[in-house]
């Protein structure tokens, strides 16, 4: 007798194959990898940051607090879609004023392995221990909130 006998005469085995094949399935509803701020609009859709499992070099890991922002000119200047490095705006844009520009970061308790890339600066008053992640709309940026968390400095 063949596996595929055994599974169709065998209502049992049947409903736990079914079940195990559901459950794989939820798991993606329950426990989605992806975040808000990982949706962009398809005119930004070459600025979107990768999603990688490479093995990129850590450098160092610091303690920071991590917000969100959008591109509105009372949470940025007067060029709200530019940022300090010159680069238009995007998902996986962060500001901080410790790192260089162009610095690769993840944010693992956050957004797994996502990296994001340093292209923009906060007011000084914000301090070096700061990440604000650039969102694509205000409501996302103030849903997110702030965070502690811990950032992964890659190698370049």
């Amino acid at each position: 007798m063949n596996i595929k006998n055994i599974v169709k005469n065998n209502s049992i085995l049947r409903s736990i194959i079914v079940g195990v094949m559901i459950a794989i399935c939820l798991s993606g509803v329950i426990m989605p990898q992806a975040t808000s701020a990982d949706f962009v609009s398809t005119a930004n859709a070459a600025y979107v940051a990768k999603i990688t499992n490479e093995a990129s070099g850590v450098v160092k890991t610091i303690k920071v607090l991590v917000t969100a922002y959008a591109s509105v000119a009372e949470e940025t200047d007067d060029t709200p879609f530019i940022t300090a490095s010159g680069k238009t705006v995007a998902d996986g844009i962060v500001a901080n004023n410790m790192l260089p520009f162009g610095t690769k970061i993840k944010i693992p308790s956050l957004y797994g392995n996502k990296i994001f890339t340093i292209e923009d600066r906060m007011n000084k008053r914000m301090g070096k221990y700061h990440v604000d992640i650039w969102m694509p709309n205000v409501p996302m940026a103030v849903n997110f909130g702030a965070k502690t968390a811990e950032i992964q400095v890659l190698e370049n």
